[in-house]
Order: C-alpha cells, then structure tokens, then sequence
C-alpha cells in the first residue's frame, strides 16, 4: 500500500512564537499595569518583571528575552539606569531590543539612548503606556531591527532648531518639514508615504532634498537615517 504524500504548498505556516518580554520599572502601580496592558496582547508573553537595573540584567542573562521594557530612572543610581542597561545590553546582548520608557520629553536623554546606534531602540513617553497599539508595535519594531522615537521628542528637537536664525530647517519647505519628522520617528519611506498621503516616489524626491540641504548623508537603512536627523536636531543641545 503506497502511503500517501503531503503537499508543502498546502502546509499551514508554522506559529510565530510570541515576543518574549522583560519589564523593569521600580513603580510597583506602573509595573502592574505595564504587565496587564500586555498580558492580553496575544503577540507578546511577559516572562518577567522586575524593579532595578540589576535584576533586570539578572533576568536577560536568565531568560534571553527578545525585548526589555525599562524606565529610564530606576535603582540603584536613579538618574538614567535604563539608558545605561541599554548601553551594556548593546555590548552584551545586542539582539535584544530595547523600549526605554520616560517622562521626560528632554532631548538629551533619547540622544544618549541612540549613542552607538539607533538599531533596536526605542524611547516612548509614558502617556503612551496606555495605548496597547502604539507600546506593541514599538516592541514589534525593535524586533525587527528598527528604532522609535517618541512624536513629542521629535516636535520638541524640530520646534527648538527651526528657531535658530542660522539654521537650515528654515530652508525646508513645509512639506520637507513633515516628512522630517516623520523620519525622525523611524518611518521607513513606505511608512510615510501612507502617512501624508504622498505616493513612494514623492517622499524619495523630498527626502534628497531634506538631506541635500541638511548636508547629511542619505543612506537607506531606516535606523541611521533616524541616527544621522537626530544628531542634526539634536546638536543644538551642545551650542
């Protein structure tokens, strides 16, 4: 009796795992809610949660996670642990994606999260937190390889650099302008076009002449592009 054959073509696609996630945040109250905002996100499996910078080093070395959550001030230094864990996790773990959550719009601390590469970081206000869309696709794109900066970051860098007399943000025309920011944001160029509305072609146009006139490199990987406007906007902070 000939056994029968199946067809891989007809084969169901084998299940994406879910992204395993660690949670540091001192807070007991945020922690909590950070832990249930995800627990009903199917794509996502919290497999711990902690409240330091030294357990939360503790778990990654435990669990190998693809994504660690942190605020931004934690014990023991409560100043910026979550964007030092960011920098060792960099040296130690670089595969593992980073969300640092903040409550502090301030320019500097985002720039010193993407000191050594954007790739795989994120910096998110904590007014986001609930928004389980928006903390779920900045988990998604820190998987993926790419960064997220916060909107409102990204307003406060643009709004303080067009305000310098010499600046060449005042050459950009209002198009230029939100597009931008749009690639400060990380949006890949089909990201933006969807945005504003614009066909693929048009945000290519205006992204060469952003960067021409920026004086900046034009390179196609979405990470540095994010690195490369940032510490353009953000330069402003050591003048």
């Amino acid at each position: 009796m000939q056994r029968a054959t199946l067809d891989p073509r007809t084969q169901p696609d084998p299940v994406e795992r879910p992204i395993r996630v660690v949670i540091a945040e001192d807070a007991y109250l945020v922690r909590e809610a950070i832990e249930l905002i995800l627990s009903s996100a199917p794509e996502i499996d919290v497999v711990r949660a902690v409240s330091d910078g030294s357990s939360l080093l503790a778990a990654v070395d435990e669990l190998n996670p693809d994504v660690v959550i942190t605020d931004i001030r934690m014990p023991p230094s409560v100043s910026d642990e979550g964007i030092r864990v960011a920098h060792t996790l960099r040296e130690t773990h670089p595969e593992i994606g980073v969300v640092v959550l903040s409550q502090y719009a301030e320019p500097r601390y985002p720039l010193a999260l993407l000191e050594g590469g954007s790739a795989r970081r994120a910096y998110l206000l904590k007014e986001r937190v609930h928004d389980r869309g928006e903390l779920v696709a900045a988990i998604q794109k820190v998987v993926a390889g790419e960064s997220v900066i916060d909107p409102k970051v990204v307003e406060v860098l643009v709004q303080a650099r067009a305000r310098e007399d010499s600046s060449p943000l005042a050459e950009l025309t209002p198009r230029e302008y939100e597009v931008l920011a749009e690639i400060a944001r990380g949006k890949s160029n089909a990201a933006i076009a969807e945005s504003l509305f614009l066909t693929k072609r048009a945000v290519e146009k205006h992204i060469n002449a952003i960067f021409m006139k920026l004086n900046l490199s034009n390179p196609d990987d979405v990470s540095r592009r994010v690195t490369a406007t940032l510490l353009f906007l953000g330069s402003l902070e050591e003048e």
